[in-house]
């Protein structure tokens, strides 16, 4: 008897493969179905007016979108940005900005969670702009602020918006200035800028903020030594951090070598000296200390009109940053450049030019084609 079930490959009558029928249908699994899809639609992308009327609503979510379009590096993308910073600089400047640095370790996040919940409670509106080291391969970030922030990223009244420094020296990225600006037209009052961590370099944050912290902790010694020509005579306020347990005994002794040194210093601020302080952030002692800290300093600098002086000089120092920018981006994008720099590099590393003529080749073409 014919297994009617037995494959066609089979050629065995007594073999016991089988198969089961599938369901006979017309369709071949090619004809599009007559139901219709849901695609959701897309929202068009915010007009000038939009963002700024949101912003100054305090629309968080408008308000990265905004950051986004400051920090990007497509062309029609900084149009438009400086648009909306043009149309939001009138609702500027009402804040008190706080840069922060500090050695690894030093538990930056811990304090600025535990000093922002602490303004927060108070009543101010605090945003956190936290710069993330870019990776020199892959220039990617791992931005894991908000992570560390748990906390603070849930209250009503902080922001707190991860960037890369993409490279930028200073510890901060290109366009913090700029995102400070929108920040305060959203209508926070407390704008803090945290640094990617500590050196000679990162001093840049010093010229976009009033207010310069320095965060430590015990047994900084070497690293004292190496950065007090370049953060020390920069910093407002030394906060010793991780003053508890068996630790705040070093962490007091600490802030004593921090003050004697201090003493020798010029004061990085006219009319303010330049102490150290200890806190605990994992348990919150010594914070409030810290806040009184800086309105004192704010009503000082005030009264004695070196805030004003520093904002000037910072707006002047921002102005030519951004034409040493320009000036930057224009000779690299240019097109004679563009064909001549592989040349002359080529030329520089086999030795048969040396590098100032190469530039000043590189130069004399970008500036002929310019005319």
């Amino acid at each position: 008897m014919t297994n009617l079930n037995r494959p066609e490959w089979s050629n065995d009558e007594h073999d016991t493969s089988s198969y089961v029928p599938g369901i006979s249908s017309t369709h071949d699994g090619f004809t599009k179905s007559s139901r219709k899809l849901f695609r959701k639609r897309l929202k068009e992308d915010p007009s000038v007016i939009d963002f700024v009327q949101s912003i100054l609503e305090g629309d968080r979510m408008i308000l990265s979108k905004a950051i986004t379009l400051i920090e990007s590096n497509a062309p029609h993308h900084f149009e438009k940005a400086q648009e909306i910073l043009g149309e939001l600089l009138p609702f500027t400047g009402n804040s008190i900005r706080i840069g922060i640095t500090g050695v690894p370790g030093a538990g930056k996040s811990t304090f600025i969670e535990e000093f922002g919940m602490l303004l927060c409670e108070r009543g101010h509106k605090v945003a956190v702009l936290a710069i993330d080291p870019s990776s020199s391969i892959s220039g990617g970030s791992i931005l894991g602020d908000k992570t560390r922030m748990e906390r603070l990223v849930k209250n009503k009244n902080a922001y707190i918006r991860p960037s890369p420094s993409s490279g930028t020296l200073g510890g901060v990225h290109r366009k913090t200035r700029e995102s400070i600006l929108a920040c305060e037209a959203a209508g926070f009052d407390v704008i803090i800028v945290e640094t990617v961590g500590v050196g000679q370099s990162e001093v840049i944050v010093r010229g976009m903020v009033d207010f310069f912290m320095l965060l430590t902790i015990t047994g900084a010694g070497d690293q004292l030594q190496g950065m007090k020509k370049g953060i020390m005579e920069l910093a407002d306020a030394i906060v010793v951090n991780k003053a508890d347990g068996e630790n705040k005994s070093l962490a007091e002794k600490t802030r004593k070598e921090f003050n004697q040194i201090l003493h020798f210093l010029m004061p990085a601020t006219k009319g303010w000296e330049t102490k150290a302080y200890t806190c605990s952030a994992l348990y919150g002692n010594g914070i409030v200390n810290v806040w009184n800290i800086i309105t004192s300093f704010m009503d000082n600098t005030s009264e004695s009109g070196a805030f004003a002086e520093r904002r000037k000089l910072q707006a002047q120092e921002w102005m030519f940053s951004q034409i040493t920018e320009r000036l930057e981006q224009s000779f690299f994008q240019h097109s004679e450049v563009k064909k001549l720099l592989p040349i002359y590099k080529k030329s520089v590393i086999e030795g048969n030019i040396t590098v100032t003529n190469a530039v000043n080749e590189l130069f004399h073409s970008y500036f002929k084609n310019e005319k």
